[in-house]
């Protein structure tokens, strides 16, 4: 495993959003981890997070993009802190751009707001954790209302490997349907592989028993 994928499993649990217990998802699923993006909340805790999502980026596309579409909200600081990173990091100049959740009635109007989208835009839809994959097919139309841009990928931090709305997982899912490219900084597979048993500051966060209820529900849910 890359180093920056396990710096990165650290980041979330020490920035407690990666967490192990008793939850329930989105979609009534009953699940003993859950990742809450919605915990970052440092100008610190930004600043890596970018730098994260800028090395997937980097290693899985090059530099083939020029745009970063957040869709609203938790899209919007995503797109903004992984753009600063790909520049300062990788010297890739990238705009970007979201969506307002209300079209915007006065002034230029509208729903799109940053990057003024032209034709040959390659762009990037960036997310926190797909499950069913909604956000982004509600993204992927309202894009293509701009001629000749092309969506050239889908990232999230974490692909939970679980199914979407059929069999396969909703990146698969969302892969297949779209035909373009749908990776994460991390899967499960590589923070199981790399948290089992581990300290995190002096603290094992996923220990045997929990890695039992793991199975169990990968069991049920997983692909």
């Amino acid at each position: 495993m890359e180093r920056f994928k396990e710096e990165f499993i650290e980041f979330m649990v020490r920035s407690r959003v990666l967490t192990f217990g008793d939850f329930v998802t989105k979609s009534g699923r009953k699940t003993p981890f859950f990742i809450n993006t919605g915990n970052y909340s440092t100008g610190e805790q930004l600043f890596e997070l970018g730098r994260f999502y800028a090395e997937a980026l980097s290693c899985k596309l090059g530099k083939g993009f020029n745009v970063l579409f957040g869709p609203a909200y938790k899209g919007i600081p995503l797109a903004v802190t992984a753009s600063i990173a790909l520049h300062t990091s990788f010297g890739h100049d990238v705009s970007f751009c979201f969506n307002r959740k209300e079209a915007k009635d006065h002034g230029e109007g509208g729903v799109m707001v940053g990057a003024k989208l032209k034709v040959g835009d390659k762009i990037v839809i960036i997310e926190d954790v797909t499950t069913a994959g909604t956000s982004v097919r509600e993204s992927v139309p309202l894009l293509k209302l701009n001629p000749g841009v092309e969506v050239a990928g889908l990232v999230v931090s974490v692909d939970r490997m679980e199914r979407g709305t059929g069999t396969k997982s909703a990146l698969d899912e969302l892969r297949d349907e779209f035909g373009f490219s749908a990776f994460s900084i991390v899967n499960l597979n590589e923070i199981i592989e790399y948290l089992h048993n581990k300290e995190v500051d002096g603290k094992v966060v996923l220990n045997d028993g929990i890695m039992d209820r793991i199975r169990e529900y990968r069991a049920q849910y997983g692909v």
